[in-house]
């Protein structure tokens, strides 16, 4: 059976995509609804194939059959400012972007930094209007996210902290190793007072960046008294150096948990006289854009934020397709060597 358009002309079918491309029906579609699951020639033949006939895939009538929304969300628990003034976002939704762009899929944003946002986002969720979620920078209080995946696909940017969410999917680096590694690094460089700004207590980069400072100070003998957290801001940089500088003058070196911080602990040793590297030496996390936005370059822990939001992504969509995959991803980091240490 075949469609007629307005002019009179017989509108194209999938049908005759599949017969053009030289593939199944069932090929077809899989390509029009972005499935991983198709080789590279495959999607190349279709795509020509629906080129040639101009077809318009009835992406209404195609969520309607397979009962799905052909929407994504992205759950962010943070404030608007926080969530546009640190590029590590900027990042994970690129990487995200880049992989949804291929699919007829659109990502739709939520910010849910307050109880009430965060309970209209969490009923948006279950009443159907996204066939599944991303999940970044989630604290202690976020435990209701991990009980989505009992109703939609659910893939976290971080290890989840609620210890009942054994069956969540995440994608993360390991943040204790890597913290230890940059630590290192530091005392490699004859650095022996070395303080932290740690992140926030309520979330698993913030936890497991502390213990791996504490680690590898622990192992060469030396204290970890001076530490100081942040709320991975700028500002909240600026406030958390001032505070361990107060405390403990004697530093010779900072691990910052975040690049944002790291660029505010730079500034308050700047206005207070204090040479970087020279006297005391910084070390941020991230390698964001950031890294590079002070008179001194960060040295830091480069994890591949834009291939985590793709790797999320890649996942997810996976996952709608009935694929298996592991409970962890873990991608690598690396210290990236610049002028603050």
């Amino acid at each position: 059976m075949t469609a007629e358009g307005s002019s009179g002309r017989v509108a194209p079918t999938l049908e005759m995509v599949a017969e053009r491309a030289g593939v199944s029906r069932a090929t077809v579609s899989r390509v029009v609804n972005g499935s991983p699951r198709v080789s590279d020639d495959t999607v190349a033949a279709v795509t020509a194939a629906i080129d040639a006939l101009h077809y318009t895939p009835n992406r209404a009538a195609r969520s309607l059959a397979n009962r799905r929304s052909m929407a994504i969300a992205l759950v962010i628990p943070e404030e608007t400012s926080r969530f546009f003034g640190d590029p590590y976002f900027a990042a994970i939704v690129q990487g995200i972007s880049t992989v949804l762009d291929e699919t007829g899929y659109v990502l739709n944003l939520h910010l849910a930094s307050s109880s009430g946002s965060f309970d209209k986002t969490v009923a948006y969720l279950q009443g159907g209007n996204a066939d599944g979620a991303l999940v970044v920078s989630h604290h202690t209080g976020d435990h209701v996210l991990s009980q989505l995946g009992a109703s939609i696909p659910v893939v976290f940017g971080g290890r989840p902290l609620d210890p009942q969410a054994t069956t969540s999917y995440f994608v993360d680096v390991d943040n204790t190793l890597a913290a230890r590694a940059g630590t290192q690094y530091l005392l490699d460089q004859g650095r022996r007072r070395i303080g932290t700004i740690a992140g926030p207590d309520d979330m698993p980069a913030g936890i497991d960046r502390l213990a791996g400072w504490r680690g590898a100070l622990t192992d060469a003998g030396l204290t970890t008294e001076a530490v100081v957290h942040g709320d991975f801001s700028l500002a909240g940089g600026v406030h958390a150096a001032r505070e361990l500088l107060d405390a403990h003058p004697d530093l010779d070196a900072i691990f910052v948990a975040s690049d944002l911080m790291a660029l505010g602990a730079i500034s308050v040793l700047r206005e207070r006289g204090i040479a970087v590297p020279e006297q005391v030496a910084v070390m941020g996390f991230d390698d964001s854009p950031a890294a590079l936005a002070s008179e001194i370059p960060l040295t830091t822990v480069r994890q591949p934020s834009v291939e985590q939001g793709e790797r999320m992504a890649r996942i997810l969509l996976g996952l709608l397709e009935g694929e298996n995959f592991p409970r962890r991803h873990i991608m690598p980091t690396e210290i990236v060597v610049r002028a603050s240490a």
